[in-house]
């Protein structure tokens, strides 16, 4: 049983869904801390004008060490995002296909008060467009204290795994030996590799949200999202 542990982020890019779709489950790490200018309230998406971001706007003044769970919407928010998309891929192939749902995503969006259930909601709604059959749960069902790798290691060992999948950024903190000790496998994700599809606006760039990929190439998405993993 393979599992993945990764907070959540806003509409993320298409190697979020390439990890969590090669899992049988995967946890939302999202009671670990809010950092600044990260992922969790933001990404980036390609329009006429270049690539631009996109930032839920969040509550941070003062609460240096809150977790992404407790971060709070600061403001309203969806409208504004939802109208920068529809002018950015509205003559997209596959847009016309896909509006309805997504739009449908950000008119919910704009009810929820904190981040980590706005970042569940499209999480959840584009590993469903992609088919991805990954089981999704938050960590609170699986309470763990401890360090980084020690509290991955339990929340592990909680769900019946016996495999980790990890992106290479935790190269830097995981403790293989950990969980090898407690009979689970570490593998790794690369990135490397990925073929580049037809996209509107000048140049090529795979760093941007997973909605680009959709509304650019449709059903077919998935062929575009081919990873390698290494024990």
């Amino acid at each position: 049983m393979r599992i993945s542990i990764v907070q959540s982020c806003y509409i993320p890019w298409k190697g979020f869904f390439d990890l969590i779709g090669r899992c049988d489950e995967y946890v939302i790490y999202d009671r670990m801390q809010f950092v600044k200018r990260h992922w969790h309230n933001r990404n980036r998406i390609k329009t006429a004008n270049g690539v631009e971001w996109l930032t839920v706007p969040v509550v941070t003044k003062g609460r240096f060490d809150q977790a992404i769970d407790e971060v709070l919407i600061e403001k309203p928010w969806a409208d504004k995002h939802w109208r920068t998309l529809e002018l950015a891929y509205r003559r997209a192939p596959f847009f016309n296909l896909f509006a309805p749902e997504v739009r449908g995503w950000y008119e919910r969006a704009e009810r929820e008060r904190r981040l980590t259930d706005v970042n569940e909601l499209f999480i959840r709604g584009i590993a469903d467009l992609l088919g991805l059959k990954t089981r999704i749960i938050r960590d609170a069902e699986y309470p763990a204290d401890g360090a980084k790798s020690a509290r991955l290691m339990l929340i592990a060992q909680a769900a019946g795994a016996d495999r980790y999948l990890s992106g290479p950024s935790a190269k830097t903190y995981l403790d293989e030996r950990l969980l090898a000790n407690a009979g689970i496998v570490t593998e790794w994700m690369s990135y490397a590799g990925y073929p580049e599809y037809p996209q509107l606006h000048s140049g090529f760039e795979h760093a941007v949200s997973v909605l680009d990929l959709l509304f650019n190439t449709g059903p077919g998405a998935s062929r575009f999202m081919r990873p390698r993993i290494t024990a």
